[in-house]
């Protein structure tokens, strides 16, 4: 899916009307299957711009273009179906705690379901072997039929993530993916999601706060600096100089998460204090899916 973003500027979700913009005037172009991670400090407008390019909270200027539709000037028909081909995964995954992690997971696959296939998914998942490999890809194929209130916040947000394989979205959001994950399960989570929308023709767009990790893993960066974008290069142009002004007066951010081009190499560390300690324990050998019924 193609974007276009002429002057679009839009206030935080939660903001007041009449608010200052969390996101001023911008304008931005990623072609169709692009890959494209969006870096910045604390409050620059990163989730404010990936709530907008989801149609979840309409800009107050500009325009917005998908595929060379203007969203917002659809009928509510069409701006659904629209929203169908979107997929946001938000810092934290909406799963309700209660919810087997095989239905979470066949979620993403609910707006390609009729009403009453998806019911039906609730009580009898439609696809288990689907949702399993999925999940095989986060490494969590053994938490397939776990309720989601026994999984740690970084298995969560893989949950959330193995969604995006079943979706039949053209354009993946995805807000800070990472943040409760520790630097290996990080480094593969990332490595996932660039491997799969390649190899599936679909549109990334990844908010991240490990800088490290978008500069070896997306070919393209665009930095956020209050509100407004302060470069757009590929990976290999990003300097030092470039981060040290992007996160200048959040300098700390910076120093967590990346070796700065032309600095000494550090080991690898994600900005959460609180890593996914329990899915790096030691894991029993896994077994095939077993067909049940999950209430």
């Amino acid at each position: 899916m193609r974007i276009d973003l002429t002057g679009l500027a839009a206030r935080h979700p939660a903001a007041r009307p009449g608010a200052a913009p969390a996101l001023h005037p911008t304008d931005l172009a990623v072609a169709e299957g692009e890959v494209v991670a969006i870096i910045g400090a604390s409050g620059a407008g990163k989730t404010t711009l990936l709530q907008a390019l989801a149609c979840a909270h309409r800009p107050f200027a500009g325009q917005l273009r998908l595929d060379g539709e203007d969203p917002w000037a659809l009928p509510r028909r069409r701006l659904q179906r629209l929203r169908g081909r979107l997929f946001l995964a938000p810092q934290v995954p909406p799963l309700p705690p209660r919810q087997r992690v095989v239905t979470a997971v066949l979620a993403g696959r609910l707006p390609a379901m009729g009403l009453w296939t998806s019911l039906r998914s609730l009580f009898y998942p439609v696809d288990i072997p689907a949702a399993h490999a999925a999940l095989e890809c986060f490494d969590l194929a053994e938490k397939l039929f776990e309720r989601v209130d026994r999984l740690s916040g970084g298995e969560r947000q893989r949950v959330g993530l193995a969604r995006s394989l079943l979706s039949p979205a053209r354009l993946w959001l995805v807000d800070e993916p990472l943040s409760a994950l520790d630097p290996t399960r990080a480094r593969q989570a990332t490595e996932t999601l660039v491997r799969e929308a390649r190899a599936r023709g679909v549109t990334l767009v990844a908010t991240l706060h490990q800088v490290d990790m978008a500069l070896a893993h997306f070919p393209r960066i665009v930095g956020l600096r209050e509100g407004r974008v302060s470069f757009d290069l590929p990976a290999a142009q990003v300097t030092r100089e470039r981060l040290e002004r992007l996160y200048a007066q959040h300098e700390h951010e910076l120093r967590g998460t990346v070796a700065l081009p032309g600095a000494p190499v550090a080991p690898s560390t994600t900005a959460d204090p609180a890593p996914d300690l329990a899915s790096t324990a030691a894991e029993p050998p896994r077994a095939a899916p077993v067909v049940m019924h999950c209430r």
